[in-house]
């Protein structure tokens, strides 16, 4: 039996194919976006998994070191230690930043860790790791960083010794590696100036600067031009431990807040990538609109095209269900061409995004089939149109 779909297909191949191109396209940008939230999501949790632990302390009342300002006493690190079920605990800093290079800025996530300790850098692709108590650096190869080159981060310069790889943010920033007393004086000491100036408001103060008293406003200058203030406590647990019988005598006895990573992947996911998802599926909508309305279109334009076509077909008899599985199949196809067009076009330009897009096999599925069924709702307006057609216009003016 002569399939009616396929050779009026042919008939007008070239106009097909180009408005399977433009659909294409336009289901390529759909498949991005939906890509983009992925990738967003799996920041996230690549954020948790690289920290390598299994408990995070942070400044009481705040959703700390991700989603709050967070800062605590360096010292905590002791007491937290001495809780049963503790392996390891480690302090840690997060800066996001201008990274100055050469060549210019990079914004960067700057983490301040301690050697062999959770918070550091899992492997390296290139490089080694830092083996100075200051000046060298690990820095993600989203950054650009070469080996050997030289960052400024505020005051001080670091030599890149180390490149690690999919080390990022929870917004998609690379990261970058230092000492934790390095970091520490970046993230919260004041530069030379504002010393110098606090140093002449202590003096003046008669309170810190009293005639009777050696020595106070010395030890008051130098409390004020050190910090042992930190963001967080990674903390890793022995095996079988509950993390949650761990967080609650530190939230009760150390005034502190403790998250295990289930809450802190709800914080980083239910709250931070929120508002993000929400933009994202608004446009994933409007976007299915669009392309309904264009597959409308051009089949009911290219059903109109064809009036005196149908009117014969129902003159010699052909039936009404044939007519409609003609224009449902083109429909189909113009889905179908659109749909490969698209998941060549999303995998073709993904990875030249500045931030991660992660295609999944099943939103490829899912997306496959809303296409599908978007271009079948689309054709019921030819459909009805072709429907219509009365078999005397095959033999009209």
């Amino acid at each position: 039996m002569i399939n009616l779909a396929g050779r009026d297909i042919l008939h007008s191949w070239g106009k097909f194919v180009l408005t399977g191109l433009g659909l294409g396209l336009l289901i390529g940008v759909t498949l991005t976006m939906a890509g983009v939230y992925r990738g967003l999501v799996d920041d996230a949790k690549a954020l948790l998994h690289n920290s390598g632990a299994d408990l995070w302390v942070v400044q009481r009342d705040t959703q700390g070191p991700y989603a709050e300002a967070s800062s605590i006493r360096d010292d905590v690190v002791r007491g937290i230690l001495g809780q049963p079920g503790v392996a390891r605990a480690a302090n840690v800093t997060y800066l996001t930043m201008q990274v100055r290079r050469d060549s210019g800025d990079v914004r960067a996530m700057v983490v301040g860790f301690e050697p062999g300790q959770p918070g550091a850098p899992g492997y390296l692709v290139a490089g080694r790791h830092i083996t100075r108590s200051h000046y060298e650096a690990v820095a993600d190869v989203k950054t650009g960083l070469r080996l050997g080159e030289r960052i400024g981060i505020r005051r001080q310069h670091y030599t890149v010794v180390g490149l690690t790889r999919r080390m990022v943010s929870s917004g998609g920033d690379p990261m970058v590696f230092i000492a934790l007393k390095d970091a520490q004086e970046a993230q919260f000491l004041k530069d030379n100036d504002a010393i110098l100036n606090e140093r002449a408001r202590t003096a003046a103060n008669p309170a810190f600067n009293r005639p009777g008293v050696p020595g106070l406003l010395e030890a008051v200058q130098a409390a004020q031009s050190s910090n042992h203030n930190v963001n967080a406590v990674l903390v890793q647990l022995h095996a079988g431990v509950s993390a949650e019988e761990v967080a609650q005598p530190i939230r009760r006895w150390k005034q502190l807040e403790a998250f295990t990573r289930e809450q802190m992947e709800e914080i980083l996911v239910a709250k931070l990538v929120a508002t993000s998802a929400r933009q994202i599926a608004m446009f994933l909508v409007i976007l299915a609109v669009v392309s309904a309305a264009i597959v409308a279109f051009i089949i009911y334009t290219m059903t109109l095209g064809k009036i005196r076509e149908i009117a014969v077909l129902k003159l010699i008899g052909t039936r009404n269900r044939t007519i409609a599985a003609m224009i449902l199949q083109q429909a189909l196809g113009l889905g179908l061409i659109g749909f490969v067009i698209g998941k060549v076009s999303a995998s073709f330009w993904a990875p030249v995004f500045p931030k991660y897009v992660l295609l999944e096999p099943g939103d490829a599925l899912r997306a496959g089939a809303a296409v599908l069924l978007i271009c079948a709702l689309a054709s019921t307006l030819a459909i009805h149109a072709a429907l219509k057609v009365d078999p005397a216009e095959a033999i009209g003016g």
